[in-house]
């Protein structure tokens, strides 16, 4: 069976209005700038990976060359600094989850137990946030019930890039300079919402397959 996946099908979702004014004011490098933070949001993710299994992340390789600029690094610290300050523990990281119910697929970033609560949580490198980030994070909840029986008590966005100024003093509000968790509320409605969406890409494609080639994996001469 082949399900798509989460964002694939959130590609239908409409983009707000401030994407489509950026993208009229960049024109042209729209492509590029989203290229270039599609591969900084990568560096975060694996080196956060990296990070929560016990391994060590250096900013500097053994020649003394920086292996992360400098936007990347300081996010990587402000993650760090939330996993240090709450200490979470860790139930799973990058766990593929699918709904055989709905048809769909997914990977999250971190499954975790914050202050004796199941947590979903999704690290984010974007500028702003956007409903479909909801959304996707409601649909891996459902999927993780249906899946696995894990019921996840909350969830929420990690966000490297967030305007907070410090630690909250409020109890369940988890955040630092520059970096907050944003939660997810309301699981049923945001999946009402991406049934919507999934109906209209549907809709355009009937008969979604993944695309395949056939290439030789042994080679003689």
């Amino acid at each position: 069976m082949y399900y798509p996946s989460v964002t694939t099908y959130l590609d239908y979702m409409p983009k707000n209005k401030f994407f489509q004014e950026w993208v009229k004011d960049v024109g042209h490098n729209a492509d590029i700038i989203l290229e270039r933070a599609a591969r900084e949001g990568n560096q975060v993710h694996s080196a956060v990976e990296e990070l929560v299994l016990g391994n060590t992340v250096n900013w500097l390789d053994e020649y003394g060359n920086t292996k992360y600029n400098y936007l990347v690094w300081n996010m990587i610290l402000k993650f760090h600094e939330f996993w240090t300050t709450y200490k979470p523990i860790l139930i799973k990281t990058e766990g593929v989850v699918y709904s055989d119910a709905h048809k769909y697929a997914g990977r999250y970033d971190l499954l975790v137990e914050l202050d004796k609560e199941v947590w979903l949580l999704d690290v984010k490198t974007s500028n702003s946030l956007h409903k479909t980030y909801d959304v996707q994070l409601s649909c891996y909840v459902k999927a993780l019930k249906e899946t696995l029986n894990i019921d996840v008590e909350r969830a929420g966005i990690i966000w490297l890039k967030a305007q907070t100024r410090g630690e909250s003093k409020k109890k369940g509000i988890y955040q630092g300079k520059g970096w907050q968790i944003k939660e997810v509320e309301d699981f049923d409605h945001n999946f009402e919402l991406f049934k919507h969406v999934q109906a209209f890409f549907l809709e355009d494609n009937k008969d979604t397959m993944p695309n395949t080639i056939k290439i030789p994996t042994t080679l003689s001469l």
